[in-house]
């Protein structure tokens, strides 16, 4: 690359082929609120709000471990009914909770305090979320605004493009909610094709990077399975035991049929020379890629 050439982190992702599974970041809540311009490269943090209300929604995000991310509908379309926000959690046994409110004054964000607390109501559709801050890294305007656009097309009332969610050189990425399930890499018609499959509940390993609830390891140990054995629904696969050793982890997998009922996948990390890994990164650094050296089937 020359010197007047411009950096993008996903075309030098895609060229080096690094590896999307075990890169998804751990999560199982989730608060979205709503800001259709003028998103800073913070996020929330960079917004201009009442600092009393800014501090006790971070606060008690912070306490529940939950990832606080600004939404908007692709494109110019509005939403209707004011500005929303959501709390939505992914909670230990597998339910998908959500509480979805309004707000018009900084004041009104300070339900989502209670909601947190609360928990949510189950049953209601996913949310589909299309990284597209374009001020944090350029690759997430560039190529994620197109795939935002595309699946609003299809899927309006499930569609957000929303701020910063972590990887911006997997960028496209694409993250359903309160599912927890990344996925990277995509453009629009592919994008369409795994959020079909996804709302099918057949999971593909193609562009998948994991899910939230699992740490990098048991991510791309899911995903191998996935890979050799074929799509399957989101939670057709259980991790029954992780063992760490010196060279990696054993991680075994129980699954649903037609996969086989119990797996054992070896993970093993590698950390990668030092290279700039997004857009405006200031220096260069290392990523850890988990590689599985083998999957057995356990009698």
């Amino acid at each position: 690359m020359t010197a007047t050439e411009r950096f993008f982190c996903a075309d030098a992702a895609r060229s080096r082929n690094d590896p999307l599974a075990g890169s998804a970041p751990p999560g199982t809540a989730w608060v979205l609120i709503e800001r259709q311009h003028g998103w800073p490269a913070s996020g929330f943090n960079g917004l201009a709000l009442d600092p009393r209300i800014k501090t006790l929604v971070s606060r008690t995000a912070q306490q529940a471990q939950a990832r606080i991310l600004l939404i908007r509908r692709p494109g110019s379309r509005p939403s209707d009914g004011g500005n929303h926000w959501a709390v939505l959690r992914h909670d230990a046994h597998g339910a998908l909770l959500q509480e979805w409110g309004t707000w018009h004054h900084d004041v009104d964000l300070a339900q989502i305090a209670p909601a947190l607390e609360a928990g949510g109501k189950p049953g209601l559709p996913p949310v589909i979320l299309v990284c597209a801050h374009g001020l944090r890294d350029a690759c997430c305007a560039v190529r994620g605004r197109p795939v935002g656009q595309a699946l609003s097309a299809l899927w309006p009332d499930l569609v957000w493009e929303c701020s910063h969610v972590g990887g911006d050189r997997f960028a496209p990425n694409v993250v359903v909610v309160p599912d927890g399930v990344y996925y990277g890499g995509l453009d629009a018609l592919a994008s369409i094709t795994v959020v079909e499959e996804h709302l099918a509940d057949r999971i593909r390993a193609d562009y998948l990077r994991g899910y939230t609830d699992l740490t990098p390891p048991q991510q791309a140990a899911v995903s191998a399975v996935l890979k050799q054995f074929g799509p399957a629904g989101r939670n057709d696969h259980a991790v029954r035991s992780t063992v760490r050793h010196d060279r990696g982890w054993l991680i075994q997998i129980v699954s649903r049929p037609p996969h086989p009922r119990a797996l054992e996948v070896e993970v093993s990390p590698h950390s990668t020379p030092a290279r700039q890994l997004t857009c405006r990164g200031p220096a260069n650094n290392s990523a850890i890629e988990y590689r599985v050296t083998s999957i057995r089937t356990l009698t």
